[in-house]
């Protein structure tokens, strides 16, 4: 269960998703905070420039292997403003990291997409206790989702105003 003393974690999400947008990529942020409430590395997305890999939640991942122990990384807990993709579940689970909370559901975010007539995403949106299920996945978090949605509004329609 999410607790109150999580929500600044996850308002940070939303913070670092905002700066994505404000960066012209789309918006998704996320923080890795160790088993004593640390916050130990933060990321934003950054596919603007061509890499779409370049997922906030997969560079963690991929930061946690040199800066973490392996218990460390099982201790640890990814807040992030969007659930986990497939592509970085996946990551998330082969490094071995704890657990996962997130603002938006990857089911809401393929709603607002259609609703906006954004395409479709290359990857099946999966819940990413699918794709990791050793994994304690939480969320949505109902109180910042407006928030999340948002930001993808504005990203997806400022997208179709220039195209």
């Amino acid at each position: 269960m999410i607790e109150e003393r999580e929500l600044p974690y996850l308002r940070r999400c939303v913070e670092l998703a905002s700066e994505a947008l404000e960066a012209g990529d789309e918006p998704f942020g996320s923080v890795l905070v160790d088993a004593e409430g640390v916050v130990r590395a933060e990321d934003r997305n950054r596919i603007a420039g061509g890499d779409r890999t370049r997922h906030p939640e997969f560079e963690l991942a991929r930061w946690s292997t040199t800066a973490l122990t392996p218990e460390e990384r099982r201790g640890a807990t990814v807040y992030t403003s969007g659930e986990h993709c497939p592509m970085c579940a996946a990551a998330h689970g082969w490094v071995g990291l704890g657990r996962i909370v997130y603002v938006a559901s990857s089911a809401q975010l393929s709603s607002w997409l259609e609703e906006l007539g954004a395409p479709a995403p290359p990857v099946r949106p999966l819940p990413a206790e699918e794709i990791t299920p050793g994994v304690v996945v939480e969320g949505p978090v109902p109180s910042l989702v407006d928030q999340v949605r948002e930001l993808h509004v504005r990203y997806h329609r400022g997208r179709s105003e220039q195209g």
